[in-house]
């Protein structure tokens, strides 16, 4: 494993993190809670450091699970989780997909959600604590912030940050809580086959000194290079909620680019995190981990042959030709 600073913060983080979100919840058709935990603990034994949590990841129960898999090395690893949805308000495993709950970012909210995390996850501080989808209202909000500034001063938080979503896209609110805010980190989607928004925010993060966090690196497990046509995802998988032409597409373009993998030594799955990675304003990554051997695989991505300029230079070519994907026309 190999590790990076988060931007300008004293905070340092694996370049592969894990994202508790897929053992947390079931939208990832993991119920096994003690499997969870004992993925956790794996991926720390292989140099994992950074873990990435919200309490809307199973209403609290991802932090606690991170608690119980972790809280005898607390001081060896980074704790990121967020806040804003109000997770009494609707069950978790009762929305489908990425259907969403009320968020509620007002400072009396925020205080009480900070304390209620501090005691799920067994600690006195959270070292990354990041607005959890926001909308403009919210990055615009100065109490909001000034609460943030609040509880950093307190101890309670050592660096706060911005997770941009549900789905991709969120440029407007990105750019704007970069520029407009003291943020640690950002953290949003980008990968291979979905690198904007992402794009536009790795220069300003450069110029002002932020760490970026990639979320979905894999685009929901299409990079990882295990799906064939034949596919077929449980109803409690939220993949399977997406349309068809997302597999078919997917797969025409990982045959674009299978030049990644012709050395044979590194995989698909790896190659498209060491794409991230080549960006230097990038931090961690954070993989939709849900097996064993899928871990392993992601753990050692970083030791694996970085990319090369020419690959990266043909990467960039097949991005603008939707790697030879013809793209449905828009209506008029």
């Amino acid at each position: 494993m190999k590790y990076r600073a988060l931007g300008n913060t004293d905070i340092t983080v694996s370049e592969v993190g894990f994202g508790v979100w897929t053992v947390g919840t079931t939208w990832w058709g993991i119920k096994d809670e003690d499997f969870g935990v004992d993925l956790m603990r794996q991926a720390y034994d292989l140099g994992i450091t950074f873990f990435d949590n919200a309490d809307s990841y199973g209403d609290g129960k991802g932090e606690e699970m991170l608690a119980r898999a972790l809280g005898d090395v607390r001081d060896k690893i980074v704790i990121a989780t967020k806040f804003g949805y109000d997770i009494c308000s609707t069950s978790t495993d009762a929305r489908p997909g990425h259907q969403e709950r009320p968020q509620d970012f007002s400072p009396a909210f925020v205080r009480r959600a900070l304390e209620e995390s501090l005691r799920r996850l067994g600690t006195d501080h959270i070292d990354l604590y990041q607005l959890h989808n926001p909308r403009m209202t919210a990055i615009e909000s100065d109490e909001l912030f000034a609460l943030l500034d609040d509880v950093q001063r307190e101890g309670k938080v050592r660096s706060y940050g911005v997770a941009l979503g549900p789905a991709i896209g969120w440029e407007e609110e990105g750019l704007a809580s970069m520029r407009g805010r003291r943020l640690g980190a950002l953290q949003t989607i980008y990968n291979l086959f979905e690198q904007d928004p992402g794009r536009a925010f790795f220069p300003v993060a450069r110029e002002r000194g932020m760490g970026v966090l990639v979320r979905v690196p894999h685009s929901s497990g299409m990079l990882e290079g295990k799906y064939s046509k034949e596919t077929a995802f449980s109803e409690d998988d939220h993949r399977s909620h997406r349309p068809k032409e997302w597999l078919t597409e997917g797969l025409q373009k990982l045959e674009a680019i299978e030049f990644l993998t012709e050395g044979g030594d590194r995989t698909i799955g790896q190659a498209a995190l060491q794409f991230i990675l080549s960006e230097p304003s990038v931090s961690s990554t954070l993989p939709n981990i849900y097996t064993a051997d899928q871990l392993r695989e992601f753990a050692a991505a970083p030791e694996a042959p970085v990319l090369t300029d020419d690959e990266l230079t043909r990467l960039a070519a097949l991005y603008e030709r939707n790697f030879g994907v013809e793209r449905e026309p828009v209506s008029a």
